[in-house]
């Protein structure tokens, strides 16, 4: 009953998080597009800086970036806030329901010295400091150098060290939802901590009847900006929980690297198309970064991931499937049954069950993905399968999977 209750809470702290990330997304997207869209049509408007005709849904609208005075302060401003504010919440609830109530199934690798108080504490703590780092560089002067460029490249620096540091003490899986962790957090802080007050300060000076101070809202948007650039890398980083192979090898860190550039990379493009100028040669690198993800997490051709050649799986000789269930049965069932008695895993993952050779030869391509091609099964390698058996394992499904003892 408590595993039940845990699985539908999650379900809906999913789905929640889902829906709340759309709307955050929707709106910033939807702003940096019109920001950048916005052009001065009425020049006999003084205190509309920009403007901008829509149709949708059957109606017509227009749309101005205005100039505010006292006189012209509506009497309602509708703010965008609780969209990020919600999606943050939501998203370090699922982080405790999957990695802190039981941070030995997720978090930590097999074998791990760490405790899962010692983890959830690293966790924190680097969320945390994540922010302060970031927000102390980009205020400092470094983040004025050459356009923010300096100030960017140390922030690549940094998160390179805590790709590779995160890597190295959390399970893969654990390493890429904390790097997506840390940045949704810088997003939101962005949102509460300099974007939201910025605004205030300027709708303050003009309720006051002053002059707004127009360069707050300047730097109110240069991090609105880095959000931006940001979504596309933490949408990766939040799906890659569901591909192993991207967060199973010992290049992990920088299979992570390349992702974060990847969906920087594809949203600069877009970016610089709104603002109708040509970045379209950043596709380069990107498709590159792209091509050495794909290499970093293939199997070495012809043979299986770490456990030698197609021609040394051939040279093992016919595999009974009474050996092949031995090996099942001693690294498999205890998550993949009717009946598990892994304690993390008290109901069979995805419904995989096997406890019959049927069964098995009907996942036979799976297991053969998972646990011979890219080594991502059993989970961590939490029953220790050797490399000897992933070969034996492979042997068998590449002569047919026969069912015959």
């Amino acid at each position: 009953m408590h595993a039940h209750l845990i699985d539908w809470t999650n379900l809906l702290v999913r789905v929640f998080h889902l829906i709340a990330g759309i709307s955050w997304i929707g709106s910033s997207f939807y702003f940096m597009w019109l920001d950048a869209t916005v052009e001065k049509l009425s020049p006999e408007k003084k205190d509309v800086e920009g403007e901008l005709w829509m149709v949708h849904g059957g109606g017509f609208y227009i749309v101005e970036k205005r100039f505010m005075t006292a006189a012209t302060m509506p009497k309602t401003l509708h703010w965008f806030k609780w969209e990020a504010t919600l999606t943050w919440i939501s998203g370090i609830v699922m982080l405790g329901l999957v990695y802190y109530l039981n941070p030995q199934a997720y978090l930590l690798p097999a074998g791990s010295s760490l405790s899962g108080v010692a983890a959830i504490g690293v966790s924190l703590s680097l969320i945390a400091l994540a922010w302060i780092i970031y927000d102390l560089l980009w205020a400092s002067p470094l983040g004025e150098r050459f356009n923010g460029k300096v100030a960017l490249a140390l922030s690549f620096l940094l998160m390179a060290a805590a790709g590779y540091y995160l890597c190295y003490f959390f399970s893969g899986r654990g390493a890429f939802i904390h790097i997506g962790a840390m940045l949704g957090t810088l997003m939101v802080a962005n949102v509460w901590m300099r974007i939201l007050p910025s605004q205030q300060k300027m709708i303050d000076a003009t309720a006051r009847g002053d002059t707004p101070d127009y360069s707050q809202g300047k730097k109110g948007k240069r991090r609105s900006v880095h959000n931006s650039y940001m979504t596309f890398p933490v949408l990766i980083l939040m799906l890659s929980g569901h591909y192993p192979a991207l967060y199973s090898g010992s290049l992990s860190w920088l299979v992570l690297l390349l992702l974060f550039f990847i969906g920087a990379g594809i949203r600069h493009v877009m970016i610089a198309r709104m603002r109708k100028t040509n970045a379209d040669w950043v596709l380069l690198p990107v498709a590159a970064a792209f091509v050495a993800v794909v290499l970093i997490t293939s199997p070495p051709t012809g043979g299986f991931a770490g456990v030698g050649t197609n021609e040394q799986a051939g040279e093992q000789g016919v595999v009974p499937a009474s050996e092949v269930m031995e090996i099942i049965q001693k690294r498999c069932v205890s998550c993949h049954s009717a009946t598990p008695t892994d304690k993390d895993f008290p109901i069979a993952p995805n419904g995989v069950a096997f406890d019959t050779i049927e069964q098995v030869v009907a996942m036979k391509n799976g297991i053969l993905n998972r646990s011979v091609e890219t080594n991502t099964m059993p989970f961590a390698n939490r029953t220790q399968m050797t490399s000897a058996e992933r070969v034996r394992l492979g042997a068998w499904i590449k002569a047919g999977a026969q069912k015959t003892p």
